[in-house]
């Protein structure tokens, strides 16, 4: 009897899991089935929670359900009753829950917009469907809207906007030109995600009067098109033009050339924007930008990786694109936007929510009565969807009560339920993304035993094969399942069958005994029936006869047999393939009963055919090669393998050679090219048959050389360009005499074990190598560079022998001679060897430290005696450690670190040490044993270093015009801090930096107050600490400075501007020639300050040059300077010790003997066309004085003669800029 076990009361959650697998009855898929059994109503078929329609035509709103009986069907609208049959306009389809409402004949789409959902019920429940939200599809047109045209200089950015009306669903964006062509995009010109044209500049060739914005509405078929967009480009030529027809004689002009400009985001703005998406959707993220050089985009996922696979990018890089986001797709993506002049970039915080999805969704049950249950429903989202539970489309806890329903968050639990607990629960997760419903039935049966398999089921198997007997079965509660052989048989058990849940029967292994009548039975409480199904076995089917390979000449015939043996009782069919596939459709192919023949055969008839027979329970198959060969002259040759050689004779037998002749067996119309002999040793090896020669074709007869103490057999094989021949019968057996040994062992070696020993190792003659009986080897050893005799041992057939006593590590001659029964090989020859290693002895000496930096050390030592180090010499060790830091005198765990250095060095470098540090060392020789004794340990000592970083800043205090600063020594002085360096400056709204001030600080100091800074200003500071050597890498903070909350001005603030509180000299600017350059830049600070400027090679350690400034000007002309040079400059005021700018690196330009230039920018020529001008401007006042009898009247005042020269207007050859002052006009200038 089967033992039964217990579930401990502890595990609650187990025996629900147990109860629903166990309890829950499966509903076999079976119509006639389907058609008898109550079942409550379950959705088929239903409209999309959000169904945009088409206003033009009928409104059809889908709802299907099963269930027995059918199911009746009713419709809320807006979460109130809709009643259909007061609406002349809305039908709902025969036997279904499907709504038409009809637009077409007078009804409006607009009136029946709202919330709908479908009731599909029965006797036994009532399911529904999700909320369908109707609403028609709208495509309003455009806006009249006044577009001006755009007039643009050549190189600057632009964006032309679409700005489509606002349409359900929303529309698509397109661009195009009167001639309906879409407008190329490129990486200069595209489309951005909002429909508008971003242009990152633009050329000439980008004027045109038709941009033209199309939007596609889909659903309703329809394309509203905006206003064409006129745009229109100045060149830089053409500006010269305009500006130059505009200006009086006595102007300068000249257009500034097209200036490149670094990258500026156009979308989105700002450095950081956040989106929000939801789980499994496409997530699309943006960056455009204006530039010159166009910008490339680049995309980075800041702290990982972009998802492979899933990520694409399209519209020219500007547009990132990830489908089926998950939440581990949440982070910042950072768009860089880099041309030639330098880059730009944008953060963009994705989040990712998830609207509701299934874990577990609630799945139907089928129970008996007095079953166990459970409905599960598991869902997850971002935020975590809350959990509902509806009975019959009624809020659970309004529903009427079950006493066997138990409602346990998102599981109910049935307890022996009853038919009137048969009902549809709705399972609703939802969150503020959207929700999930689902409809699960309780349907509670008691059905007697039902089996579906048809009557007197005929199986039919192969015998070996496994049976599979089907008792497709149903009942309620579970019906138990038996099987029975025959009419009477008794029940079937044992390992030879298989008993399925299902119902099935498998017998393993059918064997012809199986065939027979099998009987199911299945009964519950409500009930008992049976049925027979009958089993035949059937012989496999075989190829008796198979194809076998084919050599046929060109044009020849070939036929190939499959003759096949079968079950009487099933009917086979014959298959011919060419290598797997269908035989060529060619007359030359005649297929016969078991026999597939090939006709005027030619070379694509190459190839492997196959046989394959096919029955009703298997298949086999089988496959032969034809090769096709060259059609000799008539008659036709067939070209095969040789025979084999026979009639094989030994004679001339002798000690150590015998001949060997044979008669060659068919050539079949193929020469033989050589003959292969082979060997067996009956004595030795016998049944192993080795390579022993070979000799040309026309060769009959060979003389063998044979080894001692062998009996051999030889057996010959032909070989042809076909192929090679079967073996020969073997020859008679001859034993060859024994003899002394040929030959000694090989790889002999002595190598030591231990201090005092030897091991001699060799490798052992192979069995025919002995020559004769009784093999052993003479082992010989003596010590080298000893006047020592040999010493001598026999031992047996071995590879091994251990001398003992040895002295350590001195050499030895070594050899070893094999001997048999009938005596000695040759004498052999010696081999040095060496007896055990023992540790080194000494250690080295002389241990010297050279210190080359604050890192870097070098060792020197001694070697040692050769004959100290007891053995093979395999280098030194040299083992090092910090003792302690020279800044901290702290002690820490010493963890030494160890060097080896290979063969007999000398020396060995020391790297990764720390500055400012107390090392030790020794050193120790190594050989094959281990390590000898160490040195003495030596002490050194590194120099300073640079500090690391301060192990951290903080800014405390914010105040008007003050900040505190805090900050902690650096983790790693590496030397005697001398002093703090404290640089800072200010950043704009647009991260722009302004003006940097240095500030020393003395070691000891932690902390410091920083006053005179401006209000509600963000300061960024750099922060580092020296040391005697020099400074340490930095650490940055940012602060800002507060707004004085009352709203009185900081006494800095005067008529609305921040003014600075210390003096500062800013942007710094260089524009230079070949020989000289003009130096400009900002002051902040004081009146009349006098200033100065100071300059010098950039690279060089020369002092710096110093200039003053004439007056309180804001530029310099610095000449004199070296053409093709870098230099280095910056600015200064008198009696504001220490306070300079920061500097800036120029270069001249390169000296050039002969220069092509463009006569129109020239100087001088722009100076003497100004001339020209002035000269017929005077001479056309003077005639019209003339002729008007006036006075004479002044054309021009005289230049001020006393004024400062280098504010006089510039000249070509000394180096200044005549364009300097023009460029302003340019920029100014309206279009």
């Amino acid at each position: 009897m089967m033992k039964k076990k217990s579930i401990p009361a502890s595990k609650p959650l187990l025996i629900l899991f147990l109860c629903q697998i166990i309890s829950a009855l499966d509903v076999p898929l079976d119509s006639k089935l389907l058609e008898e059994l109550s079942q409550p109503p379950t959705i088929t078929h239903q409209s999309p929670k959000d169904y945009i329609v088409d206003p033009r035509e009928n409104i059809v709103i889908q709802c299907e359900a099963k269930g027995k009986p059918p199911p009746s069907f009713s419709w809320t609208r807006n979460g109130t009753h809709f009643d259909i049959d007061k609406d002349a306009q809305v039908t709902m389809k025969p036997n279904s829950g499907t709504l038409v409402i009809n637009i077409m004949n007078g009804g409006k789409a607009e009136a029946y917009e709202g919330v709908y959902q479908c009731t599909a019920r029965n006797e036994r429940g009532a399911a529904i469907s999700n909320n369908i939200v109707i609403r028609p599809s709208r495509s309003p047109l455009w806006t009249k809207e006044k577009l001006e045209p755009h007039q643009v200089r050549e190189g600057d950015s632009l964006v032309l906007h679409c700005r489509p009306p606002v349409g359900l669903p929303p529309p698509i964006i397109f661009w195009m030109d009167n001639a309906f062509q879409r407008l190329p995009q490129s990486e200069r010109v595209s489309q951005g995600l909002n429909g508008d044209l971003y242009f990152s500049n633009v050329q000439p060739e980008d004027t045109r009067e038709d941009y033209i914005c199309y939007a596609r509405f889909n659903h309703t078929q329809t394309i509203q098109q905006k206003q064409p967009i006129s745009v229109k480009v100045f060149s830089m030529d053409s500006l010269n033009d305009t500006i130059a027809a505009n200006l009086s004689d006595t102007d300068i002009y000249g257009a500034k050339p097209v200036t490149e400009r670094q990258p500026v985001l156009l979308t989105p703005t700002g450095s950081t924007s956040t989106k929000v998406e939801l789980r499994g959707n496409v997530l699309l993220l943006e960056c455009i930008a204006a530039g010159l050089p166009t910008p490339v985009i680049r995309w980075i996922k800041e702290g990982g990786e972009l998802p492979a696979n899933r990520t694409f990018f399209e519209n020219f890089k500007k547009t990132l694109k990830i489908i089926d986001v998950s939440e581990a797709d949440s982070g910042n993506y950072k768009c860089i936007a880099r041309n030639t002049l330098g880059s730009v970039h944008h953060v963009i915080s994705v989040t990712v929510k998830a609207a509701p999805y299934w874990i577990t969704a609630p799945r139907n049950l089928v129970l008996s009565p007095g079953e166990d249950g459970t409905l599960i429903c598991r869902a997850n989202g971002n935020p975590k969807p809350s959990i509902s539970w509806l009975a019959n489309g009624v809020p659970i806890a309004i529903a009427p009560e079950d006493p066997s329903r138990k409602v346990d968050g998102d599981t109910i639990i049935f307890s022996h339920v009853q038919e009137r607990s048969s009902a549809v629960y709705q399972c609703n997760a939802s969150n503020e993304y959207g929700y999930l419903l689902a409809n699960a039935f309780v349907n509670v049966l008691a059905e007697p035993p039902r089996i579906l398999t048809p009557a007197n089921k005929l199986y039919q198997v192969i015998a070996d094969s496994p049976a599979l007997l089907d008792c497709a079965y149903f009942g309620s509660p579970k019906p138990e399942i038996e099987w029975f052989k025959g009419v009477k048989g008794s029940i079937l058990r044992g390992n030879e069958y298989v008993f399925h849940d299902n119902g099935t029967l498998e017998i393993p292994v059918a064997q012809k005994d199986s065939t027979g009548t099998y009987t199911c039975v299945a009964r519950n409480e409500l009930g008992k029936i049976q049925n027979e199904v009958h089993l035949e076995i059937k012989d496999p089917t075989m190829i008796i006869k198979q194809p076998e390979y084919k050599v046929v000449q060109r044009y020849g015939q070939v036929s190939f047999e499959c003759i096949i043996k079968h079950d009487s009782t099933l009917l086979p069919t014959v298959i011919w393939l060419k290598d797997n596939d269908e035989l060529p459709d060619d007359e030359r192919f005649l297929v016969g009963k078991d026999n597939l023949t090939i006709m005027n055969v030619t070379d694509k008839d190459d190839g492997t055919y196959t046989c394959i027979v096919n029955t009703t329970l298997d298949s086999v198959s089988a496959s032969a090669v034809l090769t096709v060969v060259a059609a000799p002259p008539t008659p036709a040759i067939i070209y095969a393998r040789p025979n084999p050689p026979f009639d094989l004779e030994l004679t001339g037998q002798l000690e150590r050679s015998i001949e060997l002749s044979w008669i060659p067996g068919d050539e079949n119309n193929s020469p033989i090219t050589h003959f292969v002999i082979e060997y067996e040793d009956g004595l030795h090896e016998p049944g192993v048959w080795h390579y022993q020669t070979e000799v040309p074709g026309t060769q009959t007869t060979v003389q063998l050389k044979l080894s001692p103490y062998v009996n051999y057999s030889f057996r010959v094989v032909a070989v042809n360009k076909i192929g090679r021949s079967q073996p020969s019968e073997p020859s008679e057996q001859y034993l060859t005499k024994s003899a002394s040994p040929d030959e000694n062992p090989a790889n002999v070696q002595g190598i030591g074990s231990e201090p005092d020993n030897l091991v001699i190792t060799w490798e052992s003659l192979k069995g025919f190598q002995s020559n004769g009986p009784g093999l052993q080897y003479k082992v010989s050893w003596r010590q080298k560079d000893v006047d020592d005799e040999w010493t001598s041992v026999i031992v047996a057939n071995v590879s091994k022998y251990i001398v003992s006593g040895t002295p350590t590590f001195v050499p030895y001659e070594i050899k070893v001679q094999a001997l048999n029964d009938l005596g000695y090989a040759p004498e052999p020859s010696e081999v040095i060897g060496h007896s055990g290693e023992d540790l080194p002895m000494v250690a080295p000496g002389n241990v010297q430290v050279h210190v080359i930096n604050s890192t870097l050390a070098k060792v020197h030592w001694d070697p040692v005696p050769l004959k100290t180090v007891r053995g093979h010499l395999q280098g030194y060790k040299v083992y090092y450690w910090k003792v302690q830091s020279l800044s901290r005198r702290s002690r820490r765990h010493v963890e030494k670190k160890i060097l080896t250095f290979r063969g007999n060095k000398t020396f060995g470098m020391l790297p990764g040490l720390e500055p400012y540090s107390s090392y030790k060392l020794n050193v120790r020789v190594v050989n094959g044993k281990g390590e000898g004794p160490a040195s003495p340990d030596k002490v050194f000592k590194t120099p300073e270093g640079v500090p690391s970083s301060p192990s951290y800043l903080k800014i405390t205090n914010p105040t008007l015009d003050s900040l505190t600063l805090e900050w902690g020594s650096p983790t790693h002085p590496n030397g005697v801090l001398t002093s703090y360096i404290l640089k800072f400056q200010p950043i704009n709204n647009t991260h722009e930096l302004g003006p940097l001030v240095e500030i020393r600080i003395p070691a000891n100091e932690s902390s410091l107050i920083l006053k005179n800074l401006n209000y509600s200003t963000r300061y960024k500071f750099y922060f580092n600490a020296q040391t005697s050597v020099g400074s340490g890498s930095q650490i940055t903070e940012e602060a800002v400075t507060i707004m004085d909350e009352a709203g009185i001005l900081h006494p800095a603030v005067v008529a609305g501007k921040v003014q600075p509180l210390y003096p500062r000299i800013r942007n710094v600017t260089t524009a230079a020639a070949e020989t000289y350059a003009n130096i400009s830049w900002e002051y902040e600070g004081p009146d009349h300050a006098n200033f100065y400027v100071e300059y010098g090679v950039a690279g060089s350690k020369e002092d710096w040059k110093k200039e003053i400034v004439n007056g309180s000007r804001s530029f310099f002309v610095l000449k004199g300077l070296t053409p093709g040079t870098a230099y280095k400059v910056r600015v200064g005021a008198e009696g504001l010790s220490g306070f300079r700018s920061s500097e800036d690196v120029f270069e001249t330009g390169p000296a050039m003997a002969s220069r092509q230039v463009d006569i129109a920018t020239q100087g001088w020529f722009i100076g003497l066309m100004c001339a020209v001008a002035l000269l017929i401007l005077i001479l056309l006042i003077v005639c019209f004085i003339r002729r008007n009898k006036g006075g004479k009247y002044p054309v021009k005042e005289k230049e001020d003669a006393h004024a400062d020269p280098e504010i006089q207007p510039m000249k070509e050859d000394d180096g200044t800029f005549g364009e300097y002052r023009l460029f302003s006009f340019v920029s100014s200038a309206p279009f």
